[in-house]
């Protein structure tokens, strides 16, 4: 048991979610892996990279045939904190893995998905991480299909293994595993980048917190999710008024070799994600040019403004150039800081 790695599974449905239990037991099984669990004690879902600073988390220990597991009340970038801290287990773990997420983490959508960030954070602690998502469908997917989806991921997380035992795995980067709805029929991995497809999102007047269905990390709303719907306990009053978001169009994906482009069309994606988020090199070489003749306009102004007090005789007027009163009242304002 001590030579065997060992995994660490969070995700941002919760801790009871059909997706991280399809995990576990998958892992569990192949006796092969010390298996932990940190994992959010609610659903986190499009919580992002949030993290909990002003208060104590908790953390109860919850029963999960053949790992030990603790359920936070945290977001997934609480779980992996904690998790990997030696805090709450004794040792660091080899590798962690986010998910399986109910809905795919595609193109910006990543930006949202708080399953991504729960290993996004353990990335920015040089551990290894993957996050796995499945792109779910209301009316066509099964809880089934969890299980699926972990048995496809295993020669991934094998490897993976493998490499980090050798010490040979790239720290300078994670994965953001998708795997498609007909995951029984999946063509297979495919390499891919994040792309930049989003759905628009629209919003809806309601009456009570009651309507509609769960939003997925992917932003869509699954009106036959299995999982639960918050009770209704705010009604619509005069002074307060209720908003619910809707699925808007699909914008256009404008890139090749992307990620949501191959999900659809049956692949599972591995997409190597970091975490800066640098503009394109078009945006930057605008930039360049425009931020130095910004930076001197006050300087020009005040340069003018002071020649025009101190060289001027009380008897002449003060000329203003176009601007400058605006920039002398800028300039007073930073002054006084």
């Amino acid at each position: 048991m001590e030579n065997q790695p060992t995994i660490m599974v969070t995700n941002d449905d919760g801790i009871d979610a059909p997706g991280l239990r399809a995990l576990v037991q998958v892992l569990v099984s192949t006796r092969r892996f010390q298996v932990l669990v940190c994992a959010p004690d609610s659903e986190q879902s499009a919580v992002s990279h949030s993290i909990t600073w002003r208060h104590p988390i908790a953390a109860r220990r919850v029963e999960i045939e053949g790992a030990t597991a603790y359920a936070i009340a945290g977001t997934p970038a609480d779980c992996t904190s904690l998790g990997i801290s030696k805090s709450l287990f004794p040792l660091i773990p080899d590798l962690v893995i986010s998910g399986i997420n109910m809905g795919s983490n595609c193109g910006y959508h990543i930006v949202y998905s708080g399953t991504v960030a729960g290993a996004r954070e353990a990335f920015f602690n040089d551990i290894p991480a993957i996050s796995v998502s499945y792109d779910w469908f209301g009316g066509q997917s099964k809880v089934e299909n969890f299980t699926l989806a972990a048995e496809a991921c295993m020669p991934i997380i094998t490897a993976a293994l493998v490499e980090i035992k050798k010490k040979t795995y790239p720290l300078r980067c994670f994965l953001n595993i998708d795997l498609p709805t007909d995951v029984a029929n999946n063509k297979g991995y495919k390499l891919t980048k994040q792309g930049n497809s989003i759905y628009k999102m629209k919003w809806k007047q309601v009456t009570s917190d009651m309507e509609g269905g769960k939003m997925l990390s992917t932003m869509t709303m699954d009106m036959d999710s299995t999982a639960p719907i918050e009770t209704d306990t705010l009604n619509l009053s005069q002074d307060r008024i209720l908003f619910k978001r809707e699925e808007g169009n699909l914008m256009k994906v404008t890139l090749d070799e992307v990620d949501f482009k191959f999900v659809q069309q049956g692949y599972i994606t591995v997409t190597p994600l970091g975490a800066l988020s640098n503009a394109e090199i078009g945006c930057h070489s605008y930039f360049q040019d425009w931020l130095p003749s910004v930076g001197e306009l006050p300087a020009v102004a005040f340069q003018r403004i002071k020649r025009a007090f101190f060289n001027s005789s009380a008897d002449e007027p003060i000329l203003w150039a176009p601007g400058d009163m605006m920039q002398f009242f800028i300039c007073l304002q930073l002054t006084r800081f």
